[in-house]
């Protein structure tokens, strides 16, 4: 309940304020002039102004409503350290019990952790959202239980639109000691097999446990690669190549210690994408025919391709006296290309090939032993490889996966997938290849083979072999029975996914990961992570998965389909995470790779004491059983709001106003009345 006086006047402002000026010009001259009777009239005239200012009592009916303290609990994953978690569950329910005692007072308790995207940890994002329906006077005071790492804290409190203390208890030993190691400068990509540079720098934060040089391993797509060492605070490098086109994934992580807070931030990635500088390819067609244009036309769309192209039209056996200057080809460099230079192709395809004996046979020799090593042949057979000048009676025998039988077969037929195809990656999808029969059109010609070893992914009639892949040694080989690709180019019949196929086939001749058929892959979103296991076997053992906290897990992958088995964990733990499963390796992560979550572990005040001292906040540390949260007490506005040991939650008095009763002080006709007796006691006195 309230008491007021409130005004409300009959005569507008201006008028009353004229008509008091001419009452106190009355007064001041009845004073002046000591008139018996002027006390009397000045009183009428006051008598006169009350009445027309209209005064009454105003009483209000008012409700108290509670003020709102609000205490934030940090639970982001560097909370997880040191016990700060169970900590700051002790602390809050002793917060909360003493924030109780107060009638008067609402408490609010809410839990804030990673920011949007996982990175970093936000708490004043969750803050203005728990406060949005509070009106700003009613808020009294702001707990925040964290260990100090926070990444969205703002430059003020202004533009939350409240006056009130926000308090810091910081959870953690600040002298705490930890190292990690930070990635300065890496590249996006690079070139396939040139070397990359990488710069990283440790950092150490607390008492160092000595001054030795710290080892630092280096991994690519996790398998270690190098060794070098670096001293805290100096910034080191290290070089390497990339092995392959796409993702790769660098990792360096620096020998950790026993007294170290965590390891995770011990570790740095960085993912350049591998880029391959011009994909050097050798066509060599036997003899002008159908398909000759498609091969090039093919590898001449690819701009990152070099090609070299030679089709044998003038064999050495054709003597018809055509002068050698009105001849229209250059001579065949055979000792530069199969010789001096062919290591330095990434393909060598032989179309329709036939000895003529342009090539000698030492050359064949030369291109088994560059397969041997690393290189990679893809060749298209025509009639000429099932006779006596085929390229099979040549040294490349010891690298084709199939010989031929001696026949060709002359027939349409729809070229199939295996069941190894549908496994396989090269061909598992291909469009149109799913159905039985498949939806493309079809080949006419098909090369008898006997296969020796490889593995066939397409089959022709009575399931004859129309494309195996082979490796040997460090090398890949793919053969195609067959030189009737070109009808799909040419769309006959509805056509086929020539381009993809051979694409494809090419990519994994050039030992593309994404095209390997023994391949473990990993992805994180939207705190979810994907395990995808290629392979040819019917089932695949459980995957081991290395959290970023260093828990491991077992998980059993699914098939989806042929040659596909797929797992997923729902999971929030953001970070690098390793899988592996048969001897193969995937990584990933789970939002950022280098998390700021890890970045800086320590805790420490440095951010939050500013913003806390500007709202007249205290700042406090807690390591239990060193020592007890801060007392709490009420204050009164204008009163300090901390201590050395306690904080203060600002009593505003807010109220909700249910009911208001105007009460009139003075009564016109009593008012009237009283006035017109003045007025005639004066008179009655001016005349004896």
């Amino acid at each position: 309940m309230g008491f007021s006086f409130t005004f409300a006047p009959l005569l507008p402002p201006l008028w009353l304020g004229l008509l008091a000026l001419a009452c106190a010009g009355l007064s001041a001259l009845f004073i002046w002039r000591r008139m018996r009777v002027g006390i009397w009239r000045i009183l009428a005239m006051a008598l006169l102004l009350a009445l027309i200012a209209n005064p009454s009592v105003r009483q209000e009916e008012r409700e108290t409503v509670p003020d709102v303290a609000l205490l934030v609990i940090d639970t982001s994953a560097s909370m997880g350290l040191e016990e700060r978690t169970q900590t700051a569950k002790a602390a809050s329910q002793t917060l909360q019990q003493e924030l109780g005692k107060f009638s008067d007072l609402d408490v609010r308790t809410i839990y804030a952790g990673s920011a949007p995207g996982g990175d970093g940890t936000a708490l004043f994002t969750n803050i203005a959202s728990s406060l949005a329906d509070v009106p700003a006077e009613r808020v009294a005071g702001i707990v925040l239980l964290t260990d100090g790492q926070v990444h969205d804290v703002p430059g003020s409190l202004e533009a939350f639109g409240f006056d009130a203390p926000l308090h810091t208890v910081t959870i953690g030993d600040p002298g705490a000691y930890d190292r990690r190691l930070v990635i300065e400068e890496a590249p996006r990509f690079g070139i396939v097999g040139e070397p990359i540079s990488i710069a990283f720098r440790i950092e150490e934060t607390g008492p160092a446990p000595g001054d030795e040089p710290i080892t630092v391993t280096l991994r690519l797509d996790g398998e270690d690669v190098a060794t070098t060492f670096a001293r805290p605070g100096e910034r080191e490098r290290v070089s390497l190549a990339l092995p392959h086109g796409g993702t790769n994934v660098i990792e360096l992580q620096a020998a950790g210690d026993a007294s170290e807070l965590t390891l995770q931030n011990n570790r740095a990635v960085t993912t350049p994408s591998g880029i391959r500088d011009r994909l050097r390819v050798l066509l060599v067609s036997g003899e002008p025919h159908a398909g000759e244009r498609t091969w090039r036309n093919l590898l001449k769309a690819d701009p990152a391709v070099d090609l070299v192209h030679f089709t044998i039209l003038r064999p050495p056996e054709k003597q018809d006296g055509t002068p050698i200057n009105e001849l229209s080809l250059i001579a065949f460099p055979t000792r530069e290309l199969f010789s001096l230079k062919l290591d330095e192709f990434d393909l060598i395809i032989f179309d329709r090939y036939r000895r003529r004996g342009v090539l000698p046979i030492v050359y064949f020799d030369n291109i088994a032993q560059y397969v041997a090593e690393g290189g990679a042949v893809l060749t298209a057979a025509g009639p000429p490889f099932a006779g006596p000048f085929s390229l099979y009676r040549t040294p490349l025998a010891s690298i084709l996966p199939a010989q031929p039988s001696g026949t060709v077969t002359e027939e349409g037929f729809k070229p199939e997938l295996s069941e190894a195809g549908r496994k396989h990656p090269v061909t598992a999808e291909l469009t149109g290849g799913q159905s039985t029969p498949p939806s493309w059109g079809r080949w006419f010609r098909l090369i008898d083979t006997l296969q020796d070893r490889g593995e066939m992914l397409m089959s022709g009639p009575e399931g004859k072999p129309l494309l195996v892949l082979d490796r040997v040694g460090e090398g890949r080989v793919a053969q195609f029975m067959s030189d009737q690709g070109w009808l799909w180019a040419r769309g006959f019949e509805g056509g086929g996914p020539q381009a993809e196929l051979l694409r494809r086939t090419a990519h994994w001749l050039m030992k593309e990961p994404d095209l390997e058929e023994e391949r473990l892959s990993a992805s994180g979103k939207a705190g979810r992570l994907l395990i995808d296991r290629r392979t040819m076997g019917t089932n695949t053992p459980p995957a081991e998965i290395t959290y970023p906290s260093g828990a491991r897990e077992q998980v059993t992958l699914k098939e989806e389909k042929p040659g596909l088995f797929s797992a997923a964990l729902e999971t929030d733990e953001i970070g690098l995470y390793r899988i592996e499963q048969g001897g193969l390796t995937a990584l990933t992560a789970l939002g950022p790779a280098n998390p700021k979550e890890y970045a800086e572990v320590v805790t420490s005040d440095e951010k939050l004491r500013p913003l806390s001292e500007a709202s007249g906040g205290g700042v406090f540390n807690l390591i239990l059983p060193e020592n007890e949260p801060p007392q709490v007490r009420r204050v009164r506005a204008g009163r300090d709001t901390q201590g050395s040991d306690w904080m203060g939650f600002r009593r505003n008095e807010t109220y909700i106003l249910r009911a208001v009763t105007d009460v009139p002080l003075l009564s016109g006709l009593l008012a009237a009345i009283a006035m017109l007796g003045l007025l005639l006691f004066a008179w009655w006195r001016e005349s004896r």
